[in-house]
């Protein structure tokens, strides 16, 4: 657990901070966190940050038969776009997003979320940051942030750099567990967009545009007058509301959460053996991003759907009876959505043509 300053303590070492590991500086973090963290309580039963560990009440009122479901994840290297840009308060929204929009894959609402920072020095304002992220992607997904822990390791990390993961769990009565092998022939694919790259991909776009060494803070005109650099750190979107208020209203047969390994890999895990997914490639709303990738990358567009959400975070597999329920409900609930494909029998997974 992140320890906290939650009373008067004499806690200091000199020879600890000789070797490059402030603990006071660790109090300090945790002080300016505290605000953040307390926006993401909800039910207000969750233990003291400061603790050894992190307590939840777990209520499963109308919940039969609850089973959890956990995730876990980090950012990867697109952390390296927050140390460029020296930006650190949206990269912590991108670590919830990851851990939260797996576990919706499975109709399961998100419950807690526990955060690990490693650094190689321990700058209070810049972790504060870092939390105040995830805190706010924990509001944005309706977890509570009830514990983490923030290592300081010099000489294992650069002292301007960090490592960021999470974990989340979150509770679906059994008997709403998404089941894909209740798919059949005709049922279509509703294609949730993306709001950029997200948080995968990212070695090959830091090669494509040498963030290290090119001017990635100047307007591209591409991008709208956007920077490369401000396009490439947008926030991971996080699915939970909209996909809560679509399971109350319409059976979902299958989700999908796009992230590495873009289409080929990932809608293939929510598709049944002897089932394809055809994919309409003119209805993918690709964003500007991916195609500024392709072109300077001179990435196949094989790849690009094979690396990339290419504008689509999430898939969702709906029969095509419910498809305009479906549609108004996620379309009223922020998402734009749009039908992009459709299940036929096939030994193909996944088809875009």
């Amino acid at each position: 657990m992140r320890k906290g300053k939650n009373k008067v303590t004499k806690s200091f070492s000199e020879t600890y901070k000789k070797a490059g590991v402030d603990i006071t500086a660790g109090y300090k973090a945790v002080e300016l966190m505290k605000t953040h963290i307390a926006r993401t309580m909800i039910n207000g039963k969750t233990s003291d940050i400061g603790g050894f560990g992190g307590l939840f009440e777990l209520d499963i009122t109308g919940i039969k038969n609850p089973v959890l479901v956990s995730g876990t994840d980090g950012v990867g290297t697109k952390l390296k776009m927050a140390f460029l840009m020296d930006k650190h308060n949206t990269v912590g929204i991108d670590c919830v997003a990851m851990c939260v929009n797996d576990i919706i894959c499975c109709g399961a609402k998100p419950l807690f979320f526990l955060d690990y920072i490693a650094c190689g020095k321990n700058y209070p304002e810049k972790i504060a940051d870092i939390v105040s992220g995830i805190a706010e992607g924990c509001v944005q997904s309706g977890c509570e942030l009830i514990g983490g822990e923030t290592a300081e390791m010099p000489g294992f990390y650069p002292i301007d750099e960090y490592d960021l993961a999470g974990f989340s769990v979150g509770v679906v009565d059994k008997d709403k567990v998404l089941d894909k092998n209740s798919i059949t022939e005709g049922d279509v694919i509703i294609a949730l967009p993306s709001s950029g790259v997200h948080s995968n991909g990212f070695s090959l776009v830091r090669k494509v545009f040498d963030v290290e060494n090119a001017d990635i803070k100047s307007p591209c005109a591409e991008l709208g007058g956007k920077s490369i650099g401000e396009t490439l750190l947008t926030p991971t979107k996080i699915y939970v509301n909209p996909m809560l208020a679509l399971f109350d209203k319409v059976t979902v047969k299958a989700v999908s959460h796009i992230t590495g390994g873009g289409f080929y890999e990932n809608i293939p895990r929510s598709i049944p053996d002897g089932y394809s997914a055809i994919i309409d490639k003119k209805s993918v709303k690709i964003l500007p991003i991916f195609k500024l990738l392709q072109q300077r990358g001179g990435i196949s567009e094989r790849d690009m759907f094979n690396t990339f959400n290419m504008g689509v975070g999430m898939s969702v597999v709906v029969s095509k009876d419910d498809a305009e329920s479906a549609l108004e409900t996620l379309r009223a609930n922020g998402e734009d959505a749009y039908i992009m494909g459709e299940i036929v029998k096939g030994e193909e997974s996944v088809v875009i043509c």
